[in-house]
């Protein structure tokens, strides 16, 4: 027999070894891969407090202290109330607290020791003069010194019927009213000629283009009066950036794939840009009204009434061609009027640094939204191009407008 035949083994009775790739290895779960970083980050996190170079620092340099005064309340003749938090690094025991530079007594309500991001109220007995300014200084065990002042002492109204209606009627004089009287320019920009209506919609893109700068400086300012451990600046990028992001969103979702957008829904998201801004008005004029200062508060009221009638012109210049309902008018009036009140009263009985700061930056977010959402409607007009010379003019005439209504505003 030959070499050739030979006989050859079936290939079912050979022997094969093989392995697939990992097999006889245990399978770690999904949550286990996705859960060991974080747990080995936090476990790096305590081993540097507990056994880290922190302890000669501290032995070295004296503790970071910060204390942000919020507001001081005037609730009654002879009683000062004052809400101060830790927005430091560092637990900070107030020792001493000084009003118009005297010591004076007062309670506390907690520990004197403040942890970081912790809050008390102070109350302290001082026979306060009405019209008058006044300052309260907090000493910590360490000596540094933290003040707030009072620029026109006066009592601090109460959330009662009186106050609210009060509040109310405030914002409804420099909100609600300007807007719906803006509103009525709809039979006017509804029978001019077509030229004129892309003119008052670059006109409305030039009002909500200042609204929206305004409102970013404004939270930039108030950012300043935040403390450090809640991030004003995080507040500002937080507002200014995820309003238009989460409103894009929803616009998408209701739109569908196509992406269309009505004019109504142009004009809803206008109203709501503009409701968004004028809650910061509101703030503005509550918190003036609460710390005393009249004057301040009826020129604004004054100059935040002439602001508001131009945008309900912006309103309703989307819907030029359009023959929205009654309801849908009184809707969009509502949604950009009655933030106002709103405003007035957080101002006037709650105010916190922290929301009117977040609020101006979802404002300034918002309208930045509305003149994207805008350009894109300018866009689909047939010839429609902001460039034209006419539509220039209207962009500049509605910021120049703002900016003349806004020299009746205090700074």
């Amino acid at each position: 027999m030959s070499k050739l035949d030979l006989p050859v083994k079936p290939a079912s009775t050979r022997t094969e070894i093989s392995a697939a790739p990992g097999a006889g290895r245990r399978v770690l779960p999904l949550w286990f891969k996705g859960l060991a970083p974080l747990v080995l980050l936090a476990a790096l996190v305590v081993a540097f407090i507990q056994v880290g170079p922190l302890g000669v620092f501290r032995q070295s340099f004296p503790p970071v202290e910060e204390l942000t005064v919020e507001r001081i309340r005037l609730p009654q003749f002879g009683v000062m109330e004052v809400d101060v938090v830790n927005g430091g690094p560092e637990p900070v025991t107030i020792a001493q607290v000084m009003v118009d530079d005297a010591n004076w007594v007062h309670q506390v309500d907690g520990s004197r020791t403040l942890d970081r991001l912790d809050s008390r109220t102070i109350t302290i007995p001082y026979p306060w003069v009405e019209g008058e300014p006044h300052t309260v200084a907090l000493v910590t065990s360490t000596g540094l010194t933290f003040t707030g002042e009072v620029a026109v002492a006066a009592q601090s109204p109460r959330a009662d019927a009186r106050y609210l209606t009060t509040f109310a009627l405030l914002g409804i004089y420099a909100g609600v009213i300007p807007v719906f009287i803006g509103l009525l320019w709809l039979p006017f920009v509804r029978a001019v000629d077509r030229k004129w209506i892309d003119f008052f919609l670059s006109l409305t893109i030039g009002l909500l283009v200042f609204l929206g700068v305004s409102s970013l400086v404004e939270s930039v300012e108030t950012s300043s009066l935040v403390a450090a451990a809640f991030q004003g600046p995080a507040l500002v990028l937080l507002g200014a950036l995820g309003t238009p992001l989460v409103l894009a969103a929803v616009g998408r979702w209701r739109a569908g794939e196509r992406g269309e957008r009505s004019p109504l829904y142009v004009a809803g998201l206008i109203a709501l840009g503009i409701g968004l801004h004028n809650l910061g008005e509101g703030l503005a004029i509550g918190t003036s009204y609460a710390s005393g200062e009249i004057a301040l508060g009826t020129f604004l009221v004054i100059g935040f009434l002439l602001h508001n009638t131009t945008e309900g012109l912006g309103i309703v210049s989307p819907l030029a061609q359009e023959r929205p309902r009654t309801t849908s008018l009184i809707l969009l009036g509502l949604l950009a009027g009655v933030p106002t009140i709103l405003g007035a009263w957080f101002g006037g009985f709650t105010y916190s640094p922290v929301w009117t700061t977040l609020f101006l930056a979802v404002g300034a977010g918002a309208i930045a939204q509305v003149v994207y959402e805008l350009w894109r409607l300018f866009a689909r007009r047939p010839g429609g191009s902001l460039t034209a010379p006419l539509n220039v003019a209207g962009l500049l005439a509605g910021m120049v407008i703002m900016y003349a209504t806004g020299l009746f505003v205090p700074a």
